[in-house]
């Protein structure tokens, strides 16, 4: 197995992948080098690098269930290639095997990859492949839909699994035509914000505009250091993307500061060098919350430039699209900010009408008409109308892997179809003990619960509770009953 190999079964196993620092280390380890010359080569500080290392490793043993290091992580990735091998060429046998044919494909398996998990003491494996072999006994067929797509991230553009919420769309589409203009859409995580932002940046496309998209979930810490840092990389981010040559150089002036220089760069240069508006689409802003005197000062920012397009034309060509998880969470001047101002979206979760659209989407017969409505409401009751959570559901109950009530009676326990996505948040929380102190008063009371600020924002941002105001209720009745066991 070679490197790239290797990237291609972490981007399966991940969400939302490595980031840009994380797949130096990981490709540079993969080679044999240590972490002072990985620091060497990257151009970054040892102790930083190692830091980074010890993260990624811990992020890699929550994921894989298993004690990952620096020393090993080589045959756990090639031993769960082989585990993804497998299951991928059981995937393809499935439909040309007849019922007999394919017990004795994963009997011999089963048996095949024993000894491997008992070398390695894992027997996730042969527990898979037990469960699997027991569903084909007691069905004729075992069929997946190849129409279906996997639930993982944004929803593809030409995908016929994306449900609209009017009027939400049709409202985006109309405001990012004016000049100047600005959109903020909130939800908490895996609610569909980014769909949504990538749709409105095609729609963009279509009526002849450049689009521009800066993640900041993926940006390296140290982007984070410092305001001039921060805003350097986003002009280079910015010019790269219109493919323009940077010239940062020509405009950053330490006199006159870096808002004013980042603020000369945009106008003086990129807006001037593109015939046709161009749409700005930040992402995960919220990661920016946690550096309070860089996140004021860049909101600040966008509130001025959204401000100076009522008067300068040239800043009419600038249309903001600003996505977070949540409230800022540090004091922001009313005056300063672009919470304020715009045309803000705040995303619902799907109706029982929506997620009775989907599940027919996935071509589950029984979720059609008012019985279909009433068979369905046991799993909304669970999940509420969570888009992620209900694409999982979906996805497997049209796989036909298991049906709705085992569903349910699995869901809040580590067997069930929840359980990676729930582990990775407890994972979260786990590093955060003052947010596991709070998510359990909130777990505790049979009523909504008053928690500090910044907690509350933080667990509204991983969308475990509902806020109004500073008080808190679980979002769903799944995350109550996983979590009250998980943090008892």
């Amino acid at each position: 197995m070679n490197i790239e190999e290797a990237l291609v079964i972490l981007d399966t196993l991940i969400e939302p992948g490595l980031s840009d620092i994380q797949e130096v280390v990981f490709r540079q380890a993969w080679e044999g080098k240590t972490y002072a010359e990985i620091a060497d080569n990257s151009g970054y500080d040892a102790n930083y690098i190692k830091d980074v290392g010890s993260r990624l490793w811990k992020v890699l043993s929550n994921n894989l269930q298993e004690e990952v290091t620096k020393s090993n992580f080589r045959s756990v990735i090639r031993r769960r290639s082989q585990t993804n091998i497998l299951q991928k060429n059981l995937q393809n046998a499935l439909p040309v095997l007849n019922h007999q044919q394919l017990i004795t494909t994963i009997n011999e398996a089963k048996n095949t990859y024993e000894d491997i998990e008992v070398k390695n003491n894992d027997t996730s494996l042969s527990q898979r492949l037990s469960s699997l072999l027991g569903s084909v006994s007691q069905q004729k067929s075992l069929t997946p839909n190849p129409d279906l797509e996997t639930p993982n991230g944004p929803v593809p553009l030409n995908s016929g699994f994306y449900i609209e919420r009017p009027p939400i769309e049709e409202r985006t589409y109309s405001e990012i035509k004016k000049p100047g203009s600005l959109i903020r859409i909130k939800a908490p995580n895996h609610m569909g914000k980014t769909s949504l932002m990538q749709r409105i940046l095609a729609h963009a496309r279509k009526n002849a505009m450049h689009t521009v998209t800066i993640s900041f979930q993926r940006a390296d810490s140290q982007v984070f250091t410092s305001l001039e840092k921060f805003l350097r990389w986003f002009c280079a981010n910015i010019s790269q993307q219109l493919q323009l040559e940077s010239k940062l150089n020509d405009y950053w002036d330490e006199d006159i500061g870096s808002k004013v220089s980042c603020t000369l760069y945009l106008q003086g240069y990129l807006l001037s060098k593109i015939d046709s508006p161009v749409v700005l689409a930040l992402d995960e802003v919220n990661r920016i919350f946690e550096y309070p005197e860089i996140c004021s000062d860049f909101l600040a920012l966008l509130r001025s430039w959204y401000e100076d397009a009522s008067e300068l034309e040239i800043w009419g060509k600038l249309r903001l699209l600003v996505v977070h998880a949540t409230e800022a969470y540090i004091p922001l001047d009313i005056n300063q900010s672009p919470f304020n101002v715009g045309l803000p979206i705040k995303l619902p979760e799907f109706s029982l009408e929506q997620m009775q659209d989907l599940a027919i989407r996935h071509g589950l017969e029984y979720a059609k008409g008012e019985v279909g409505v009433q068979k369905l409401a046991s799993l909304v009751a669970t999940i509420g109308g969570h888009p992620y959570l209900a694409r999982i559901a979906f996805y497997n109950l049209a796989n036909q892997e298991l049906t709705l009530e085992r569903l349910l009676q699995e869901a809040p326990t580590i067997s069930g179809i929840y359980s990676s996505y729930l582990r990775h948040h407890l994972a979260n929380l786990q590093e955060h003990p003052e947010l596991v102190t709070a998510l359990k008063s909130v777990l505790a009371s049979s009523e909504s619960v008053q928690l500090e600020a910044i907690a509350a924002y933080k667990l509204e941002s991983m969308g475990l509770v509902k806020l109004e105001g500073n008080q808190a209720v679980p979002s769903c009745e799944l995350y109550r009953l996983y979590f009250r066991e998980q943090l008892s």
